[in-house]
């Protein structure tokens, strides 16, 4: 492992898994400086955290002499409960992150990390699995040194405002999780904190060179890391 000291931006981290990455990073002693873009200040006190806020998620002001943040880590994503229309749930889990993906490269970003969903693909016939698929295409179009998707299947986690349809299926899958064996292992929940476990260590494989220009780590894979 190199001896350098490591610079992250992070986007998402009132979220589920982004508040644990949050705290994994800024307990990680090879980072130094943490950037968290949000939309509204976090509850986070901490010499290496700075924050960025802003309600479109944009980085309007950077100064020259500020670290550059090389590793960039984006914990976005909702709902079309949550968004109410396909088109708003697009805005966000396409639109909002490619621009944000884009944001971070400006600022000297080289390998970006982003949670994405166990299915992405852009011709699904689920239009929450089919923008995943559209981000991680426009995303792979950016030509980061490295862009690494995460696909978790069903998270466990305490979230400020509980989702019914994830702690419903958390409850389906408890009782028939020792029937899913084979490709049904994908789908076994998997808490938030290993999850966020799994991007810092995919960070650290970054850091020596050990990942793909594009990998993609689904279901069980990040129980296994």
């Amino acid at each position: 492992m190199s001896p350098h000291s490591l610079n992250a931006i992070i986007a998402g981290a009132s979220g589920l898994v982004g508040t644990e990455l949050l705290h994994q990073l800024l307990d990680h002693p090879r980072f130094n400086h943490i950037y968290a873009l949000a939309r509204r200040p976090l509850s986070f006190h901490s010499k290496k955290l700075h924050q960025i806020i802003d309600s479109q998620l944009r980085v309007i002001a950077w100064e020259n002499d500020q670290p550059v943040p090389e590793y960039g880590f984006i914990c976005l994503g909702t709902t079309k409960k949550k968004a109410g229309t396909n088109q708003a749930l697009e805005a966000i889990d396409v639109n909002l992150v490619k621009n944000v993906a884009i944001s971070m490269k400006n600022l000297g970003v080289k390998h970006l990390f982003v949670i994405s969903s166990l299915g992405a693909y852009k011709h699904s016939p689920s239009h929450y699995l089919r923008c995943k698929g559209k981000m991680e295409q426009a995303l792979t179009a950016l030509a980061f040194e490295h862009c690494v998707f995460v696909r978790p299947g069903p998270l466990k986690g305490e979230r400020n405002n509980p989702r019914k349809d994830e702690l419903a299926l958390q409850r389906i899958f408890e009782t028939i999780h020792p029937i899913m064996v084979g490709p049904l292992k994908h789908f076994t929940p998997i808490p938030a904190e290993d999850v966020a476990t799994s991007m810092v260590k995919l960070a650290m494989a970054c850091d020596k060179q050990h990942l793909q220009p594009i990998t993609i780590i689904s279901g069980h894979h990040l129980h296994a890391m």
